[in-house]
């Protein structure tokens, strides 16, 4: 890295930040295990550390990705010349009172809903099998059965760009299908509040159960993969039906780029079986689009994100390699 940057990220790596890690390599917190080294990983366990780093990269204009688990993103593999800003673990406390529930950004999505269901409360079930963190489910409005975690938002705690913490209601939030306002905005998730009705702790259990016996069923689970690659919206599930189904009638399942290739199992995956490279990976993506878009006249958009070596992300689709 540049000396001015790699001294600026040396002096940030001093302050109370969190957990700071040096050229830590980004196929480790990703789903899909691609992608090179960032100059700087760091794992804070407070909103204080977290406005304090947003700050000082602010003020340096340095780079920063915010990630939780990783599990809707596509690290280049030359990495990232700046800093990765991982809430996870280390920043997952989970508050339950009555029927309001209090949730850091790094709490993992299932534990959130095993908890809500231990304490009699429905509405999360739709979570169990989603295999990310709350920050990242709040921001594109994340949830399966065509449900989202915002319909059971009350309010987000959010840091700007400039380390300026804010709170926002649910209707500030604007909430769509698997959207809302906050994906427009330089903003980072760091605390959200959720309200749950009271349920029977045994038919939520039921619902869950099902739900996870259904996912083992549908999709790959061993083999790394980030989940659905391209996105499902109503209109195209009306007009011409969702994006696995697309692909399959393609006769696309199977098909490879490298050691990227199309789930077998259900083609809106795509699967690194061994080495894989982003390259790879968008190749398929471009391969995929071109074929759908020349049978049936349908672009297809991803859901999964690139990240550029810049820190720039961005809808898989429009990388350019």
């Amino acid at each position: 890295m540049p000396g001015s940057l790699k001294n600026m990220l040396l002096a940030l790596a001093t302050q109370d930040i969190g957990q700071t890690y040096h050229d830590e390599s980004l196929a480790d917190h990703c789903s899909w295990r691609i992608g090179g080294p960032a100059d700087l990983l760091v794992e804070p366990v407070s909103i204080a550390q977290i406005i304090t780093l947003i700050s000082y990269t602010h003020k340096h204009q340095i780079p920063l990705v915010v990630i939780g688990q990783g599990t809707n993103l596509l690290f280049d593999d030359a990495g990232l010349r700046g800093v990765a800003l991982k809430l996870g673990s280390a920043f997952s406390r989970i508050h339950i009172d009555g029927n309001i529930i209090s949730a850091e950004a790094g709490a993992w999505v299932p534990q959130l809903a095993r908890l809500a269901m231990r304490a009699g409360l429905a509405g999360l079930e739709h979570c169990i099998g989603i295999p990310g963190t709350l920050g990242g489910l709040v921001l594109m409005n994340g949830g399966s059965q065509r449900k989202g975690i915002g319909e059971n938002i009350r309010r987000v705690w959010l840091v700007d760009s400039t380390g300026r913490l804010q709170i926002r209601s649910q209707a500030e939030c604007d909430f769509a299908y698997r959207s809302s306002v906050l994906q427009g905005e330089a903003v980072v998730v760091v605390k959200a509040e959720l309200e749950c009705a009271a349920g029977e702790l045994a038919t939520i259990r039921r619902e869950m159960v099902c739900d996870l016996r259904e996912r083992r069923r549908k999709f790959p689970r061993k083999t790394p993969n980030c989940g659905s690659v391209f996105l499902s919206t109503s209109k195209m599930h009306t007009s011409v039906g969702p994006p696995g189904q697309i692909i399959e009638a393609a006769g696309l399942k199977g098909l490879r780029c490298g050691a990227a290739e199309v789930s077998q199992q259900h083609a809106n995956f795509i699967l690194n079986t061994g080495g894989a490279s982003s390259a790879d990976v968008l190749a398929l993506i471009a391969h995929i689009r071109r074929i759908v878009l020349d049978q049936i006249g349908f672009d297809l958009h991803c859901e999964v994100r690139y990240v550029s070596p810049q820190g720039v992300v961005m809808p898989a689709d429009q990388a350019q390699k």
